[in-house]
């Protein structure tokens, strides 16, 4: 007998066309409560992280505005993306990366 047929049938999530009320996909989230990194890593490690982050945010941004293609994001583009955020400027290495995260996630 398969394994899949001995274990005990459960009921999927209820999903957009299953749940008796709507569910809100759009619903405004609370951020993750933010916690120290940790200690004792090089510097390097503390530059790259933060990098990446920002990398992230950026990407995000430049996503939500109709920027899809790696090469559609100049580093004018992504400069004045993070200016409407509220980010600082990023380097001429975050906006290399941000594409790269561009690129990849295709």
């Amino acid at each position: 007998m398969p394994a899949a047929a001995l274990k005990p049938k459960s009921k999927p999530l209820p999903t957009q066309s299953t749940a008796k009320r709507a569910v809100l996909l759009d619903s405004p989230y609370a951020p993750v409560e933010k916690r120290p990194l940790p200690a004792g890593r090089p510097r390097e490690w503390y530059v790259t992280h933060n990098r990446r982050l920002k990398a992230m945010r950026l990407a995000i941004a430049l996503l939500d505005s109709g920027v899809y293609l790696p090469n559609q994001a100049r580093n004018e583009t992504i400069r004045s993306a993070a200016e409407s955020v509220g980010i600082h400027p990023p380097s001429d290495t975050t906006c290399h990366m941000v594409r790269a995260l561009m690129r990849y996630s295709r």
